[in-house]
């Protein structure tokens, strides 16, 4: 592949600048950093394209742990870096993309947690056995110098390659290895570093069935001694070239079903993980403490994947007893002119059972032809 040059300038453009801030502030216009961005945001923009001409300082991070589904530490750069992050990948990401093979879902447009799952149920019904490998500690272990070497394969712009480095090197777990996770231009490094372990399985051992998401990843095929010897080679291609280890891995027949993004996976079906009810459980909870409709829909999405109706019907309509009161629009055959006003609210907790609550009928003119 011919490497890409000449893109640090379209980065440096104010055009590109005020896209990465207009890209990096969604979903935060609330925060207080963002606010005060957008408050002078052109001079802001301007002192960012004459950072980017001397060289910006970065590794502004803030640090907090996660624990679900297993113990994390995030590190989120401060909004100014996050812009720049933005500003990178507006210019870059098209040559990231191109070096992706088709099975890889993660941070990808147009992929996702969706097409990966209807992708390994079609593998779960077109062969007999598969093998599953995860990374260990994949973001905390990335070396720094092998990361830097490999993208020099696909860039040769000095002065962007120059910022990669600051990038790489502004944090790290142990000595010169380690990538933030929080980070866009992590997801994208990360995606890139394994996409040379998707092209050696695809086009030098001719995998039958593959795919990754980020990285774990599932091997398939109808010869259980094949992916056998594929994970020998798998373990010595991580170690000898990209200086990774693996987890313990799983070995078994797709009929079984297969533990992946937790989900359960068959060939005809697709039912959660024990570990992703119980963490449905926890977050369902907090959402209805909260009364909030912005954490509890992507945890119906979650389920709604699955064939999960009996568990929904256990969670969502076996406990309707519990939690706070319920908001319930005024109005019905019992009640007086004022309550039955369009604006009138009233509230009851879960459990109370009225025979007077009904529906209001509105008449909406008629469109003249």
């Amino acid at each position: 592949m011919k490497r890409a040059g000449n893109l640090y300038q379209k980065i440096m453009e104010l055009k590109n600048l005020e896209l990465a801030f207009w890209k990096a502030q969604k979903g935060k216009r609330g925060k207080k950093d963002v606010q005060v961005f957008r408050a002078d945001l052109q001079n802001n923009l301007l002192m960012l394209q004459s950072d980017l001409q001397n060289g910006p300082s970065l590794g502004n991070y803030h640090y907090f742990t996660i624990y679900d589904p297993k113990e994390r530490v995030i590190c989120a750069a401060n909004f100014r870096e996050r812009v720049l992050h933005h500003a990178i990948m507006n210019v870059c990401e098209p040559y990231f993309e191109k070096f992706q093979i088709y099975d890889s879902y993660a941070c990808r447009k147009g992929k996702g947690m969706d097409p990966c799952l209807t992708r390994a149920q079609q593998y779960c019904r077109k062969f007999n056995w598969y093998l599953k490998l995860d990374i260990h500690k994949f973001f905390d272990t990335i070396p720094h110098d092998r990361l830097l070497q490999l993208l020099e394969r696909r860039f040769k712009d000095p002065h962007l390659l120059n910022l990669f480095s600051s990038l790489v090197e502004s944090y790290e777990v142990q000595q010169n290895c380690g990538i933030p996770i929080g980070n866009l231009t992590s997801q994208f490094f990360a995606n890139f570093y394994l996409a040379y372990l998707d092209h050696e399985l695809k086009n030098v051992c001719r995998v039958p069935g593959y795919i990754r998401y980020m990285d774990d990843f599932l091997l398939f095929s109808d010869d259980k001694k094949e992916l056998q010897d594929l994970q020998k080679y798998v373990e010595s291609y991580l170690k000898y070239s990209l200086k990774l280890e693996l987890n313990p891995a799983i070995l078994n027949r797709t009929c079984c079903g297969i533990s992946f993004l937790s989900y359960r996976i068959y060939p005809h079906e697709l039912r959660l993980s024990v570990k992703a009810k119980k963490r449905f459980v926890r977050k369902i909870a907090v959402a209805n403490a909260l009364e909030s409709a912005d954490h509890a829909l992507p945890l119906l999405a979650f389920l709604n994947r699955a064939n999960s109706y009996g568990f929904r019907k256990s969670i969502l309509y076996g406990k309707r007893t519990n939690g706070s009161n319920r908001v319930i629009r005024g109005g019905s055959w019992n009640n007086n002119a004022n309550n039955c006003q369009v604006a009138n609210r009233n509230n009851n907790n879960p459990d109370n059972r009225n025979n007077n609550n009904g529906f209001r009928l509105a008449l909406v003119p008629a469109q003249r032809l």
